[in-house]
């Protein structure tokens, strides 16, 4: 080959120099304003911030916008978040038109209205009480929404369901003792010489576990069911004292069920029909009480109903039924404390990846957290049971 030749190359010269290596530079996330609106449905009483977790936050730059009254219900006073550093607004519209929306419950159809597009909600989502034009009309507003129910941390656990959880399965037991005091006169619990009043609890998920051990505290003698022989066996690790525990059989069921004072359901069903059926309720004793704390993620007693704070229970077949959907909201400052502690950490790791889109990108569960972005659907499950057009979120961000 003679020396003139050339070899052929597809890059110029120019292209083919050595260049400097470029590292990612990671931007910081502008400051961003953060709307807290007052609770409008169900008797709300609980808040997502406290004061100090306000002052943090307005410390590393964010501004907090809290409607007027927020608070008052977890008796957290106006003067308190004013002088932490947020702004008091009379109008939710306000509240409700910053970069990131904090809620407990879901915006009611006529707060989807005082939303920005591509804002980002974050509010529980309580899909049994929602319907398909809900999510339409979210959709319609293009917003990124996050639901209480699907945040994940770095291990996999659904870290707010768990917090609520644990909040949950205490105060069924305590709210039950009210409600046996009341209707019979027993004291839910164990003194010397008196039968130890009887709990069932269905579940023996985070809300079974923690119902179990308010109830073992209290000198209750607890039964517990679950179909999972794994979260089963947890719980004989958990509990100090061994428990009682069962599959899910009918016949073993009935059997506890008219034995029983207390009946906590703690299992989610959603879309799936109710373990235990109007027939043993029938069985079961007089003013005995039952309490579904799962009702607004399907119902797991056939006969309970969902209740309001004003009327808090039905009597059905001489039984008391609770079907409170907010039921930690009887102690709202110790739950808005718990919730306040988990959003301050969640909102400062927004800080360290430099915005939400970078946490997106960088993060997989708190990706998989929404079940909206932009606009699109990104939950298969809600999808499903709405028949709505399901995109996989992570074709969308990536």
């Amino acid at each position: 080959m003679s020396s003139t030749s050339t070899i052929f190359t597809p890059f110029t010269e120019e292209e083919l120099i050595p260049k400097e290596e470029k590292l990612e530079v990671v931007k910081k996330g502008k400051t961003f304003s953060i709307g807290i609106p007052k609770e409008t449905c169900l008797n709300e009483k609980r808040t997502c911030i406290i004061p100090d977790a306000v002052q943090i936050l307005v410390n590393n730059g964010h501004k907090v916008i809290i409607e007027s009254g927020a608070g008052e219900g977890s008796h957290f006073s106006d003067i308190l978040y004013s002088e932490a550093g947020a702004e008091i607004t009379n109008d939710p519209k306000v509240a409700f038109s910053q970069d990131l929306v904090l809620k407990i419950n879901p915006p009611t159809e006529e707060e989807i209205d005082y939303l920005r597009p591509m804002t980002y909600l974050i509010s529980a989502l309580q899909i049994n009480l929602r319907d398909k034009d809900y999510f339409l009309k979210l959709a319609c507003k293009k917003v990124n929404a996050i639901a209480f129910e699907f945040i994940m941390d770095e291990y996999k656990q659904l870290s707010l369901v768990r917090l609520i959880g644990e909040i949950a399965g205490s105060v069924s037991i305590l709210y039950a003792s009210e409600l046996l005091a009341m209707s019979n006169g027993l004291m839910l619990g164990g003194i010397t010489g008196v039968r130890p009043t009887e709990v069932v609890i269905l579940g023996a998920g985070i809300v079974g576990e923690f119902a179990t051990k308010a109830a073992i505290g209290l000198g209750a003698s607890v039964k517990v069911f679950d179909n999972s022989l794994s979260k089963l066996r947890r719980l004989h690790t958990l509990v100090d004292s061994r428990v009682p525990t069962s599959v899910i059989d009918p016949k073993e069921l009935t059997k506890s069920l008219r034995r029983a004072d207390v009946v906590i359901g703690a299992l989610p069903r959603l879309n799936l029909p109710p373990i235990v059926t109007e027939d043993m309720v029938m069985k079961m004793k007089k003013g005995s009480v039952i309490i579904d704390i799962t009702i607004d993620n399907g119902k797991v007693i056939e006969t309970s109903e969902l209740t309001t704070t004003e009327k808090p229970f039905i009597v059905k077949h001489d039984v008391i039924h609770c079907g409170l959907p907010n039921l930690t909201s009887r102690m709202p400052r110790t739950t808005t404390k718990a919730v306040s502690n988990f959003f301050l950490s969640y909102l400062l790791g927004y800080d360290e990846e430099g915005g939400f889109e970078n946490m997106l990108i960088h993060k997989n569960e708190i990706k998989q957290s929404l079940y909206m972005y932009k606009g699109r659907h990104t939950k298969q499950l809600i999808c499903n049971k709405f028949d709505l057009p399901y995109h996989d979120i992570n074709l969308l961000i990536f």
